[in-house]
């Protein structure tokens, strides 16, 4: 690693390393953490960590896909695009009650979150009132609420925002710079406008990205740093691993080195202390020790259940081995502090929304 790293201090000094939030991170200075010695790294990343949440909690969310396939935008990575030909078919939106009914077997098998993610470039209004009908719905159960649909107008924003959703799910999926080498039908601007909107409007965010897809570290510390530097840091920030899906433009992707995509966690949790941060899509091909070490990187937030939105994921009889080998508990939903913006309770994917 390069040695010029020792001139950033706080850096290298979790003693100096206050959970303080902030939002004017260099280039600089995060790359300066990620290329830091490992040790050193997860050291800091796991001081900060403990500053904020229980390192033993770990919230779990259940991402169902309620209209699959036949997405008009371009991107790479995904097996949802109808630009690409990989054998899945296009579904209609989903039933409410079918939806509603998914809910609560996920409630029943600890879930707290309930993230529902639709193929749309956005929503046509016809589908607001089944949209509105599924997130009244999933409230009732007393569960967290996440949605992820697209680019938003100013009405479906006002929309969910009154049907109580709690999260709007909206990843930046890489750095600017790289972004259009991934995508090329919704621009970086767009998705940073629709964030800033849904805040306005006085949802809570959830955006993070995808790693893995032929970017260098320079682009995921960029992409780290529009997040931390946004006007209020994300409440969940997911971190994927590509899924290289057959027919996709990525399917011949090089898989990240485990080592870099446990410094990207750690990284997230060091410039963004207070925010949730997810251990996304891809931990299917993640061994039991890679994820051992996101958990102690900072990651403190998961997908469970069988499948993403398209994807498998690892399912709840292998995450509960897992949970039990490093003695992790799921985190309650605490009903007061989920109204707010307190992370002490406190999504996205690549499937969801690679997500």
């Amino acid at each position: 690693m390069p040695s010029s790293v020792t001139q950033f201090d706080l850096a290298r000094t979790p003693a100096r390393a206050a959970s303080a939030v902030r939002h004017d991170w260099t280039r600089e200075e995060a790359l300066a953490l990620y290329e830091l010695p490992l040790m050193d790294l997860l050291y800091r990343a796991q001081t900060i960590h403990r500053a904020t949440f229980d390192p033993n909690k770990v919230q779990m969310s259940r991402l169902l896909s309620i209209k699959t396939g036949g997405c008009a935008e371009d991107c790479g990575y995904c097996s949802q695009s109808a630009h690409h030909k990989t054998g899945l078919k296009a579904s209609k939106l989903m039933e409410v009650e079918r939806v509603i009914s998914e809910a609560k077997k996920a409630k029943d098998a600890g879930a707290t979150r309930y993230c529902m993610g639709a193929a749309w470039r956005s929503p046509k209004a016809r589908d607001m009132d089944t949209v509105v009908a599924m997130v009244e719905g999933v409230k009732a159960l007393g569960m967290e609420t996440c949605m992820t649909l697209g680019m938003l107008t100013d009405d479906d924003i006002v929309r969910l925002r009154d049907a109580g959703l709690d999260y709007y799910n909206h990843n930046v999926d890489t750095s600017e710079a790289y972004y259009s080498k991934v995508i090329t039908t919704r621009t970086y601007a767009d998705r940073l406008d629709t964030l800033a909107r849904v805040r306005d409007a006085g949802m809570k965010v959830c955006s993070g990205g995808i790693v893995g897809m032929g970017e260098e570290r320079e682009d995921r510390v960029d992409m780290l740093v529009t997040l931390a530097n946004l006007d209020e840091h994300p409440e969940s920030v997911p971190i994927n691993m590509l899924i290289a899906i057959p027919g996709t433009p990525l399917e011949d992707a090089k898989r990240i080195d485990p080592i870099d995509f446990v410094r990207t966690i750690a990284v997230a949790r060091i410039m963004m202390p207070r925010s949730f941060v997810r251990l996304s899509a891809g931990r299917t091909d993640m061994s039991d020790e890679m994820q051992a070490l996101c958990f102690f990187a900072g990651a403190n937030s998961i997908f469970v259940g069988d499948t993403l939105l398209t994807a498998d994921n690892p399912g709840e009889d292998k995450d509960s081995v897992l949970f039990a080998k490093l003695g992790l508990e799921p985190l309650e939903l605490n009903i007061e502090q989920s109204s707010d913006h307190e992370p002490a309770v406190c999504a996205g994917g690549q499937d969801a929304l690679q997500s």
